[in-house]
């Protein structure tokens, strides 16, 4: 228990040992130790061992950017967790803001929520910056010639249908998205109305035409 409150409710050996009343924290030993505390009713100094919280450590997986790495983080048991969830991931090597995209428990059986308990693995990715799919069609609406390019953002950039968006030598208007499942605040697959608005971190797929020529060639 790191963080100790300024009062805390506690048997006091003195006026009630049976009971529990409000004690001021005097000092407390860092690393969670023993508590030096006063009475509120009968102003007796004496030492409290606070209850410390379980922990479970998990097994995490990290895609980014169609790479991988494990790390673990710890947190209460008893908690659940669920597909959606957001958290920070500090390692010596990253600090990050990931997202879990699914849950593996005992057996390779894949849930979408569960107590910490259960989880053996936690697979996430992250969704500080991310890498967004953009299908392109000409502006002469023929798929024939669409092209695919992938943008990299921050991933609470927003992409809106009917706006313009330029990256580099590319310029398209929005005309689609689709929504990724892990996702949350949706009620479509896929919006294409003008003023419809995503996020990149939810963005599965997003469907534009070509701001710079009607067709193009390979070659």
């Amino acid at each position: 228990m790191n963080d100790i409150p300024d009062r805390v409710p506690t048997n006091c050996p003195s006026c009630s040992p049976d009971l529990e009343t409000v004690h001021e924290v005097l000092t407390a030993t860092e690393g969670g130790g023993t508590v030096t505390v006063r009475c509120s009713e009968c102003a007796h100094v004496h030492k409290i061992q606070p209850e410390q919280e379980s922990e479970v450590t998990l097994d995490v997986i990290v895609s980014q950017e169609g790479e991988s790495f494990t790390a673990n983080v710890t947190t209460p048991e008893g908690e659940t967790i669920e597909t959606g969830d957001e958290f920070i991931l500090e390692t010596d090597e990253v600090l990050s803001t990931v997202r879990v995209t699914s849950l593996e428990l005992d057996g390779q059986k894949r849930r979408e929520e569960a107590v910490v308990d259960d989880v053996e693995t936690v697979w996430t990715r992250e969704v500080d910056n991310v890498a967004v799919n953009v299908t392109v069609h000409p502006q002469d609406g023929s798929r024939n010639d669409s092209r695919s390019i992938t943008v990299h953002v921050p991933g609470d950039y927003e992409f809106t249908v009917g706006e313009t968006e330029e990256f580099g030598d590319d310029e398209f208007e929005i005309d689609a998205f689709v929504v990724r499942k892990d996702s949350s605040g949706y009620h479509r697959d896929r919006y294409e109305e003008r003023g419809d608005t995503i996020l990149a971190k939810d963005a599965k797929r997003v469907y534009a035409y070509d701001e710079q020529s009607s067709a193009w060639s390979a070659w």
